[in-house]
């Protein structure tokens, strides 16, 4: 009879603590993932941020380059694929990725365009709205550079979790896979030349 019992509290402890473990493990991947969104969600805010910023600076130099008319539409262009670039958080592969680092590289090219106007417009560059605006979207790409490196930070971080053994059989059973890392452009280890 006592045998019987304790086989019956080991049974029932091993249970629970193989409950707890999985428990624990499934809640730090949803944790984990979740931290992943939300950075994704700051990446796509600084990137908003910097759409937002491009109407006032179009118009700024409208009124001063007007004959920059390719240019100006090149911007607004630009800018409107960038913002109807959407990756949700669950599709974000290599190639979704690489799609809206490509839309947001060609805004990138072309406000570099926009910027270079600036030297041959001295009224314009001594615009304090134009400055406001430069100094604003400097800030803002600066920002867009840490959120980036913080999202990889964060992708790291999950992926390692997701596939170390024997997490990696309770991520696959509850659907949890590797994140793709957010990677430069091609041609972007050049810096385009933007003068202020």
């Amino acid at each position: 009879m006592k045998k019987g019992i304790w086989i019956l509290v080991i049974v029932i402890v091993a249970a629970l603590g193989i409950f707890f473990w999985l428990k624990g493990t499934y809640n730090e991947l949803v944790s984990r993932s979740q931290g992943v969104a939300a950075q994704w969600a700051n990446v796509e805010n600084q990137y908003q941020r910097r759409a937002d910023l491009i109407p006032n600076l179009v118009n700024t130099v409208k009124g001063y380059a007007a004959h920059e008319q390719s240019t100006l539409e090149g911007v607004v262009d630009a800018r409107a694929r960038a913002t109807q670039m959407q990756v949700n958080f669950n599709d974000l592969n290599e190639q979704t990725l690489a799609e809206y680092a490509q839309a947001q590289g060609e805004l990138s090219s072309a406000l570099s365009r926009l910027m270079a106007i600036s030297e041959a417009y001295p009224d314009l560059k001594a615009n304090q709205n134009f400055r406001d605006l430069q100094t604003q979207l400097e800030g803002t790409e600066n920002r867009i550079a840490v959120e980036r490196r913080r999202f990889n930070e964060m992708v790291q971080s999950y992926n390692v979790y997701v596939q170390q053994f024997p997490r990696n059989l309770i991520a696959g059973m509850f659907g949890f896979t590797p994140k793709s890392f957010f990677a430069a452009a091609a041609g972007a280890e050049k810096a385009p030349e933007v003068q202020f």
